[in-house]
């Protein structure tokens, strides 16, 4: 039977029914070690029963009145986020590109109240991924998803991530802010260094520009920290989360200092759904857990432990692993073969991981993942390379 959804996606012969934790079981009955997360979604894992009771509790009392209206949950995790990172002030939404939209509003914005409406361009870096809508895709600037769309919107311009000097070099007057994603997901796992986001830092203080960072998916606890930017010592002064936020409940926000939102007055930018009670009550949930005692902690704790294995895998596989990528719980495996034959391998051992450019493969596991879930996930990958190397023999005995 032919489908009614629009072909946009490429998607596997497999169909999930339920989940529990790390694992994913199919219609049939098979049980696969979810090291995708649904792209870094799950961040809590499939069920989670916290989630699951908050699903049900607000999901009986109110879903949606619109932000003509109060919205105390809203209200309480804005606090909390705030409270828990440099943020003043939040604007929730749905998605990460909603997220982005919003950044580079607010960003252009605010030069337009001080009086310098000519500063509304955006300097960002090649092999960036901001989103899919026409603004986003032309801030990330890759032709693969510009292609087709008419003209690029204009008010972005990309350089590679070099040095200082060629970020000095590409600003402009007309230059309102710097957009950066402070590790590269989509574009494989590329971790930019800290002396690189601390001359942005230095940069922008000095010319006057903002620090936007898109955390979409590298947010909420992803990395071993709330956010990643913690890491590195280098606060911006707009802030982009979605992804692991809702903990698979689309949800978003922009976080932002007071002086860089100041521009975002009433009626200046706004939602339908964001925000809405049923959303802002599972985020709450989600930061219920992320924000416990030592929850972070051990998330960098097997980060570490995951990547310290994984550097053992490759030595073992040297024909199939090139490199090991990525900070906490946002790993890479830069292969040697197609990133989707690598994931094929995988799947072919019951288990799941997202392929990524650059000819990487991501690790995107839930962040409450246990260390035999883990073993077992070395395991698997372990084996996933034996048949990729069998695989290789075999097509040069045919050849």
């Amino acid at each position: 039977m032919s489908s009614a959804i629009v072909p946009t996606y490429a998607r596997v012969d497999l169909t999930f029914e339920r989940g529990d934790g790390c694992w994913l079981t199919t219609v049939e009955g098979e049980r696969y070690l979810d090291f995708g997360a649904g792209i870094a979604v799950v961040s809590l894992g499939h069920s989670h029963p916290h989630l699951v009771e908050t699903l049900a509790l607000q999901g009986g009392k109110l879903w949606h009145t619109s932000n003509l209206f109060q919205m105390p949950e809203g209200e309480r995790l804005a606090k909390r986020l705030a409270d828990a990172s440099f943020a003043d002030l939040v604007f929730f939404a749905n998605s990460g590109a909603e997220a982005n939209e919003a950044a580079i509003k607010m960003a252009r914005r605010r030069h337009y109240v001080d009086g310098h409406s000519e500063r509304y361009r955006i300097l960002t870096f090649e092999g960036a991924f901001h989103g899919r809508t026409l603004a986003t895709i032309a801030a990330g600037g890759q032709a693969k998803y510009m292609e087709g769309f008419g003209p690029k919107v204009d008010g972005f311009d990309q350089i590679p991530i070099t040095d200082a000097a060629a970020v000095e070099a590409a600003i402009t007057p007309e230059t309102a802010a710097i957009m950066i994603e402070p590790i590269q997901g989509e574009g494989g796992v590329r971790v930019v260094s800290p002396a690189f986001l601390r001359a942005l830092r230095e940069i922008c203080d000095r010319r006057g520009l903002l620090l936007i960072f898109d955390e979409v998916q590298t947010g909420v606890g992803r990395t071993g920290k709330l956010f990643a930017y913690e890491n590195v010592g280098v606060t911006p002064d707009i802030l982009t989360s979605a992804k692991g936020l809702g903990g698979g409940f689309p949800v978003a926000a922009c976080l932002a200092t007071a002086d860089a939102a100041r521009g975002l007055t009433a009626g200046v930018h706004g939602t339908t759904f964001g925000g809405n009670p049923l959303a802002m009550a599972i985020a709450n949930a989600v930061l219920d857990v992320v924000l416990a005692p030592g929850f972070l902690e051990n998330v960098a704790r097997l980060g570490l432990l995951a990547k310290q294995k994984l550097a053992a895998l490759a030595d073992a596989h040297p024909h199939v692993i090139q490199e090991i990528r990525g900070e906490g719980l946002l790993i890479g495996l830069k292969t040697r073969i197609p990133p989707g034959d690598f994931a094929g391998f995988a799947r072919g051992q019951k288990m799941l991981t997202i392929p990524a450019g650059d000819s990487t493969v991501r690790l995107l596991p839930p962040l409450n993942i246990s260390d035999s879930e883990l073993d077992e996930a070395l395991r698997r990958l372990d084996s996933a390379c034996v048949d990729a190397e069998k695989a290789a023999d075999s097509a040069k005995a045919a050849a």
